[in-house]
C-alpha cells in the first residue's frame, strides 16, 4: 500500500515540478540566469551579489549544477539546426531538479534511517511534504545546499560505520561535497559541524582517510577559486590571476554578511525567527512532535537539523528557505502519534500540505514566468515593460527582446508614481491628436487585484493614460498586497483571492484628457 501511495506522492512533485509558480527572484538571479547569459549569450540581468566590486556569489557550484545540461540543450538543439530558447532551458532544470529530488534526497532518506519500518515512514513525510514539491523542484542554492547536507551525512555515516576499511573514497567524495557546499551556501558547515565530529576517532584509526579528505578538499577549492577568477576577472584566464588577485566568494560573502548594517537592507528579523515562525511554517502539524522525542530518537541527523537552524539563528535576516535542509532531516527524525490520534494528525498533514502546495506551488506569483514567455512570443514591438506589485521578473526569459525591450521593476510604488512613470514613456500627443505608436507598445504588468488601475482601464476614461488588456494569466496571487488595516480582512481577501490573475495591458496616452482629470488616483 505505502508503495503505491510513494508512486503517487511523485506523481504530485511531477505535477508542481512543472507549474510556473515563482516562489522567489533568487530561483532565477542566483543561478541559471547567470549560466544561461555565458552558455547561449542570453541578453541577462545580473545582480549586485554578482556585479560588486568583491562579488559574493561563487559560479562554481552553478556551472556544476547548471552548466552541463545547457550544454547538452545547446549541442542537441545546434545539431538540429535550431537556437535553444529560454523556455526550454527554463523547463528543463525543472525536470532537473525534480529528477535530483526523486532520486538523490530519496535515496539518502533511505541510508540514513537504519530501521526499515522508520525509514518507510520518513519517506512517506519527506515525499509528503510540500517543500519537497515546490522549493526542493526549483532553482534554488538552499535546494542544491539540502542535497550536499543529506549526502554529506550519508557519506560521513559511511564512513564511521565501517570499522574495518579506511573509507578512502568516501573520504576523498566527503572533501569534495564540503567545498563545494561551503561556495554554493557559507551556511553549509552550520549543518555538518557538529555531525562531522563523529569522524574524529576513525580518522585516528585511519589517518589516510584524512589525508584524502583534505587533498581532495584543498582541490576542489584550487579549482572552484580559479572558476571563480576566471569568471569575474577580464581578460583570458592565466594562473598568475589566482595567485595574485584571487576572487574567493566564500570569504567575500562572510564578510558581506557578517556586517548587521549590511542585513538591514535584506531586512532585520528576531533571532526567534527561525525556530517560532519559520520551522512551523515549513514542517505545519509535524512542528509539535519535535518537543516529544525520546532521548533514543535523537540521531545524527536530527543533531544536524536543531544545530544548523541553531547557528542560523544567529545571523539577524532569516528567511524560511534558509532552513530547507532541515525539513527532511527533521521529518526524517519524528515519530507519528500514536494510532489514538493517528488518523486526525495525518488528516491535518494531509490539509496543510495540500494547502500550501497549492498556494506556493501553482497561485504563488505563478503569472510571471508565463507573461514573461508569452511577451518572448509576441510579434508586437514593445519598448518598456513596467511591473508592478509583482516580484522582479526574470528577463532572460524574454529570448533576447530584453536587447530592445526595458523592463522596469516598480515593485510596490504609490499608484501615483507608477503611472508617472509609464507616461513618461509613452510618446507626447500631438496638439490632441493621437501619438505617433513608432516608439513600440508600452506594456504595464500587474495584478488584476490592484484596483488602482481600474479608472484607467475604462474605454472612455478621462485619465491622461489608458490601458487595454492584452494578456492574462489566472493563476496568480500576490500575497504582498494585503492592505487588511485599511481594507478589512474580508475585503481583503476577497479582492486578492477573487480578482487572482497576472494581467498584461498595453497603456497608451488619452490626448483628449483634461489635466485635472489625468491626474493620477491613489491607491
Amino acid at each position: 500500500m505505502w508503495r503505491r501511495v510513494y508512486f503517487f506522492l511523485i506523481l504530485v512533485r511531477i505535477y508542481f515540478a512543472l507549474s510556473p509558480s515563482y516562489l522567489h527572484p533568487d530561483e532565477n538571479f542566483q543561478g541559471p540566469e547567470v549560466i544561461a547569459g555565458r552558455v547561449f549569450s542570453y541578453p541577462v540581468h545580473e545582480t549586485w551579489e554578482f556585479t560588486s566590486e568583491n562579488p559574493i556569489r561563487s559560479t562554481f557550484p552553478l556551472w556544476l549544477a547548471y552548466g552541463w545540461p545547457m550544454y547538452i540543450l545547446r549541442w542537441l538543439w545546434e545539431g538540429f539546426g535550431y537556437d535553444v530558447s529560454p523556455s526550454v532551458v527554463y523547463w528543463t532544470l525543472r525536470v532537473l531538479m525534480l529528477s535530483l529530488s526523486v532520486v538523490m534526497e530519496d535515496w539518502a532518506i533511505h541510508e540514513l534511517v537504519a530501521s526499515p519500518r522508520a525509514r518507510r515512514v520518513a519517506v512517506m513525510l519527506v515525499a509528503s511534504s510540500y517543500v519537497t514539491w515546490t522549493f526542493q523542484t526549483h532553482t534554488f542554492s538552499n535546494s542544491l545546499e539540502t542535497l550536499l547536507v543529506l549526502w554529506s551525512l550519508v557519506l560521513i555515516q559511511r564512513i564511521t560505520d565501517d570499522k574495518k576499511r579506511s573509507g578512502i573514497l568516501a573520504s576523498s567524495i566527503l572533501g569534495f561535497m564540503a567545498v563545494v557546499g561551503i561556495f554554493n551556501r557559507i551556511t553549509f558547515p552550520a549543518f555538518l559541524l557538529l555531525p562531522a565530529t563523529t569522524l574524529l576517532p576513525h580518522f585516528q584509526r585511519k589517518p589516510f582517510s584524512l589525508v584524502f579528505l583534505a587533498t581532495f578538499a584543498l582541490f576542489t577549492a584550487f579549482l572552484a577559486i580559479c572558476v571563480d577568477t576566471a569568471f569575474y576577472t577580464p581578460g583570458e584566464f592565466t594562473f598568475s590571476k589566482v595567485f595574485n588577485g584571487p576572487v574567493i566568494t566564500p570569504f567575500n560573502n562572510f564578510r558581506y554578511n557578517s556586517d548587521s548594517a549590511n542585513l538591514a537592507q535584506h531586512g532585520i528579523h528576531p533571532r526567534y525567527q527561525h525556530f517560532l515562525v519559520n520551522l512551523p511554517q515549513l514542517l505545519g502539524p509535524a512542528t509539535p512532535f519535535l518537543f516529544f522525542l525520546r532521548r533514543a530518537h535523537i540521531s545524527m541527523i536530527l543533531v544536524s537539523a536543531i544545530s544548523g537552524v541553531a547557528f542560523l539563528s544567529i545571523f539577524p535576516h532569516q528567511e524560511a528557505r534558509f532552513l530547507l535542509p532541515a525539513v527532511p532531516l527533521i521529518l526524517s527524525s519524528i515519530r507519528i502519534p500514536t494510532p489514538r490520534i493517528r488518523k486526525s494528525w495525518i488528516i491535518t498533514w494531509v490539509v496543510f500540505n495540500v494547502a500550501f502546495g497549492i498556494l506556493m506551488g501553482v497561485y504563488h506569483q505563478g503569472g510571471i514566468v508565463p507573461v514573461q514567455m508569452n511577451i518572448a512570443k509576441t510579434n508586437e514591438t514593445v519598448s518598456h515593460a513596467f511591473w508592478w506589485k509583482t516580484y522582479s521578473p526574470p528577463t532572460w526569459l524574454l529570448n533576447g527582446k530584453n536587447e530592445e525591450l526595458q523592463t522596469v521593476d516598480l515593485m510596490g510604488c504609490p499608484a501615483e508614481t507608477m503611472i508617472e512613470k509609464v507616461k513618461e514613456a509613452l510618446p507626447p500627443c500631438r496638439t490632441r491628436k493621437p501619438p505617433k505608436a513608432d516608439r513600440g507598445a508600452v506594456y504595464v504588468v500587474a495584478p488584476r487585484s490592484a484596483h488602482a488601475l481600474i479608472p484607467y482601464q475604462s474605454p472612455n476614461t478621462s485619465k491622461e493614460v489608458s490601458l487595454q488588456e492584452v494578456w492574462s494569466y489566472r493563476q496568480h496571487l500576490n500575497l504582498d498586497d494585503m492592505d487588511f488595516a485599511d481594507d478589512g480582512v474580508w475585503n481583503t481577501i476577497n479582492r486578492v483571492v477573487g480578482d487572482r490573475g497576472l494581467v498584461v495591458w498595453r497603456a497608451a496616452r488619452n490626448c483628449w484628457s483634461t489635466p485635472e482629470d489625468g491626474e493620477p488616483v491613489s491607491e
